[in-house]
């Protein structure tokens, strides 16, 4: 082998080595991300930047309450009014397997994700009424939506309203209310299906920091 080709094959070797590294960072750790939706307005802006803490995942520990989190969009996303009645408020997902998983939650590709605030935790009791809600019978306190926003159902006006979030499972929902498909219209996200949490905002530069 001459020492031309040798040299090619190690710096091949190098690279190879230097993505699959980043990769693996990528799934267990972090990454960076680009806001592309307006339902967290105002918190979160369309073209900001995100730096995403995917450690939960690895670990397999429930984000906690307020916590900004993205997650595998469902494969269904909307529901009748008797498929509510006889759904469990879980939101729903395809089995995949193999390479179509490591394409897909691995690789990234031909995957969309949603990003959304944990509202409620396995076990307590959501009910949406009066345009509020309200978790356990009290009213929740939600100190990061503009000032007269209202809850309700969206789009045909059927979704879940009136539950017990299951075990393994948390309900989230856009800070942008009346412009957020989210748990109200899909049900509760598993935990196997939470990618992150939104550790902090790195761009615009007079943004950096925690997100609220």
């Amino acid at each position: 082998m001459s020492d031309s080709l040798k040299e090619i094959l190690e710096w091949a070797y190098c690279i190879i080595i230097a993505l699959v590294l980043a990769m693996v960072f990528r799934y267990f750790i972090g990454t960076p991300t680009i806001v592309k939706m307006e339902s967290m307005k105002p918190t979160l802006i369309e073209g900001q930047r995100l730096w995403l803490n995917r450690w939960g995942r690895t670990t397999k520990t429930l984000p906690k309450k307020g916590d900004i989190i993205t997650f595998e969009e469902p494969v269904k996303t909307s529901f009748t009014r008797a498929e509510i009645e006889n759904a469990k408020p879980i939101a729903q997902y395809n089995e995949i397997n193999g390479m179509e998983w490591f394409l897909k939650n691995f690789l990234e590709i031909g995957k969309r994700s949603f990003i959304k605030r944990v509202i409620a935790l396995p076990g307590e009791h959501v009910q949406i009424k009066n345009g509020k809600v309200y978790i356990n019978e009290q009213e929740l306190d939600e100190p990061y939506l503009q000032p007269g926003i209202v809850t309700d159902l969206i789009g045909n006006g059927v979704g879940f309203d009136d539950f017990i979030v299951p075990e393994n499972c948390v309900f989230a929902m856009g800070d942008n209310r009346s412009h957020s498909t989210d748990c109200r219209a899909f049900g509760c996200v598993p935990l196997e299906k939470i990618e992150s949490t939104v550790a902090m905002r790195i761009w615009p530069l007079d943004k950096w920091g925690k997100v609220e």
